[in-house]
Order: C-alpha cells, then sequence, then structure tokens
C-alpha cells in the first residue's frame, strides 16, 4: 500500500472509489501542528479538477492504467470515434471527456487511457502539440501594434480559435500547443 510521500504529478489513484489522477501536490509542514499534502486531483472520468488535503504519511490507493495508441477517425451526433492502430478495435467517447476536442483532425493519432482492471476507457489524450492550417485570418494592418506581442484571432481547419501573432496569413500551416490552445511556431 502506498502513501502520500509516493505522491508526484500524474499518478493515478483511487478517490473515494474513483480513478483520479494528480496534478498539482505540495507538502506542507507548518510550525505547529502535523505536515500534510495539499493535492489539485483531476477526475479521470468526467475531467474536473477537485482539492484535497492528507494527512502526512496518509495510505492511498495506487491503481493502474494503461495507454494505447488510437486514430481519431469521425465525430457524430454522440461524440468521438476512434480505431485501435495495431487490432483496428473501435472506441466512442462521448464530446466532455475530451479536453481541446476542437483541435483534433480526423486521421489524428492520439493516447487513449484505459483502467487496466476493468478495460474500460477514461478518456483521450492529444498530443503536445498538433499542426493545423489557418483557414480565416484578418490582415493585420502597418502601424496596428502598441506592444510588440501583438495577437490577433485565427479560425483553424478544425474549426477551432486561438490566438496567433499578426504576421500569421490565411493558408499556413502553425504548431498549436493542446494544454493551454497557444501559437508554438509556423510549420514549413
Amino acid at each position: 500500500m502506498a502513501t502520500t510521500a509516493d505522491f508526484k504529478n500524474g499518478l493515478c489513484i483511487d478517490f473515494n472509489g474513483k480513478p483520479v489522477s494528480i496534478v498539482w501536490f505540495q507538502h506542507v509542514k507548518p510550525g505547529k501542528g502535523p505536515a500534510f499534502v495539499k493535492t489539485k486531483l483531476r477526475n479521470l472520468e468526467n475531467g474536473r479538477i477537485l482539492e484535497k488535503t492528507y494527512s502526512a504519511g496518509e495510505k492511498i490507493d495506487i491503481i493502474t492504467v494503461e495507454h494505447r495508441p488510437y486514430q481519431y477517425l469521425y465525430k457524430d451526433e454522440d461524440g468521438f470515434n476512434f480505431m485501435h492502430s495495431e487490432t483496428f478495435e473501435q472506441v466512442h467517447l462521448d464530446t466532455n471527456m475530451i479536453d481541446n476536442a476542437d483541435l483534433m483532425k480526423e486521421g489524428q493519432e492520439v493516447e487513449m487511457v484505459f483502467l487496466a482492471d476493468e478495460e474500460r476507457c477514461l478518456t483521450c489524450e492529444l498530443p503536445t502539440y498538433v499542426e493545423l492550417e489557418v483557414t480565416y485570418t484578418e490582415p493585420a494592418v502597418k502601424g496596428d501594434t502598441a506592444s510588440t506581442n501583438a495577437l490577433k484571432s485565427a479560425t483553424l481547419e478544425t474549426g477551432a480559435e486561438i490566438m496567433v501573432p499578426l504576421f500569421i496569413q490565411q493558408g499556413e500551416k502553425i504548431r498549436v500547443n493542446t494544454v493551454d490552445r497557444s501559437y508554438g511556431e509556423r510549420v514549413k
């Protein structure tokens, strides 16, 4: 059995019968009283962030999750459809189970997270960066900037809207960070 000393970011544990992943933790030793560990946990079933404080040394149950390669096929009215890259098994996920789903394009490789004991799909993880084409953005006007880091809105080929630097033009391919939806760089 593990304790709070085993905490690390990304560790999956059982919290009140639900699978959660540790997003952030901090060990606190106050001047008076016992030590404790503050955590932020992501529920792997619905993506909600929970805050929980554990006593230092408290016992926890670590759960086993597996990351498997899948390919995004298409979206329908019920959600998203994926296919395993090696076995060709297909999986369907609801739209609320995927963060930044509007950054996925058909044929893209993703990682599905499965609860190993139950063979149940928990969530889908996009690669950190994806390459997408800008389908629409306003042209930049000379003298538009008051600072060096001016941004404008751009619509991507998947329909997602992000902020990009003024020099990005319609038809260019750019690299987008799927974690914070930020512009990364141009792609040649």
